[in-house]
């Protein structure tokens, strides 16, 4: 591994893993609700908050899938360095997988866990230049109260092939992230259009 590549991490590696992992949990348990990682760093071509999501989630237990624009020396030496994650080429071994928003028409491959282990599914990292500018779409669901507003910049077809991916308890939980912000899409939040109809 090249030593010029490696770049600083989290600044206090337990206590900043921690706290990111808890604004992961938070994300998930309050779908749509924009959560803050402050302290996470900077790596170039990850947004602080993806960096910060790969290091307080990845670990060797967790192969990661990077689609091509990620799939950098930067990004691969620093997450493996930092991390200690393998990194697959396979979609189907990836417990993680590092994405952009023009690879969200299409998801095949990614586990789905199975109905006796729901929780081995792959988790998607979504990485965005905002986290909104999109079409309105309402969410619902566990933790959100009534329905939760979110204008994600995403193709349309993106929520039709999740929809297509999920049956729950299956299917894939998300993280998008933009800046220091993350959103948490788990599997069992409905997408609504505005004409109330499931997308």
């Amino acid at each position: 591994m090249s030593a010029p590549l490696l770049q600083p991490a989290f600044n206090d590696p337990v206590l900043d893993a921690q706290r990111g992992f808890r604004v992961a949990l938070k994300a998930l348990a309050g779908p749509g609700s924009i959560q803050t990682l402050n302290a996470s760093p900077r790596l170039e071509g990850l947004a602080p908050a993806t960096y910060g999501l790969c290091l307080a989630l990845l670990d060797a237990d967790t192969p990661l899938w990077l689609a091509p624009s990620f799939d950098t020396p930067a990004i691969r030496a620093n997450l493996a360095f930092h991390c200690g994650c393998a990194l697959t080429a396979r979609r189907e071994d990836a417990r993680f997988a590092l994405l952009a928003a023009e690879d969200l028409l299409d998801l095949s491959g990614f586990d789905h866990g199975n109905d006796r282990y729901p929780d081995q599914s792959c988790t998607l990292l979504v990485q965005l230049p905002s986290l909104d500018g999109g079409a309105g779409l309402g969410w619902r669901g566990p933790g959100i109260e009534h329905e939760h507003g979110v204008t994600l910049p995403v193709a349309d077809g993106f929520w039709r092939e999740r929809e297509r991916r999920n049956e729950f308890p299956r299917g894939l939980d998300l993280f998008f992230s933009a800046g220091h912000d993350v959103i948490g899409l788990p599997r069992s939040t409905r997408v609504i259009r505005k004409t109330q109809e499931p997308v």
